[in-house]
């Protein structure tokens, strides 16, 4: 049992961090490639 403990604080903590991320990356990329789909109509 203390060894599931160990390894759930050791690993879980940055996988929750990494998660954290990905999801606040997420949108931002999503608004990257609307943007760079959008680039062709707005350059003619």
């Amino acid at each position: 049992m203390e060894t599931w403990v160990s390894f759930v604080t050791e690993v879980g903590f940055p996988i929750v961090v990494t998660f954290y991320l990905l999801h606040r990356i997420e949108g931002k990329l999503n608004d990257l490639i609307e943007s760079i789909h959008a680039l062709p109509e707005k350059m003619q």
